[in-house]
């Protein structure tokens, strides 16, 4: 249990970082170097999130009917 914990609160963590690090730090359009560069693309980080949420509609729609049938 305290390894799924361990796991689970590491890719919070992992995740709050990048996140807060993209948000702190200067983003020019020019002339950027490794330091400047965010670390994540969030609009495919959402995009990702989006089609996951839908797929998990979806099966458990497909489940449930499933179930009542």
């Amino acid at each position: 249990m305290r390894v799924l914990f361990g796991i689970i609160l590491g890719v919070f963590l992992t995740v709050g970082v990048a996140y807060v690090h993209d948000n702190w730090s200067p983003s020019t359009t020019t002339g950027t170097t490794n330091s400047d560069r965010v670390m994540v693309n969030w609009d495919v980080v959402n995009d990702n999130l989006r089609r996951v949420g839908q797929r998990a509609r979806e099966t458990w729609t497909t489940l449930s009917q499933k179930i009542a049938s």
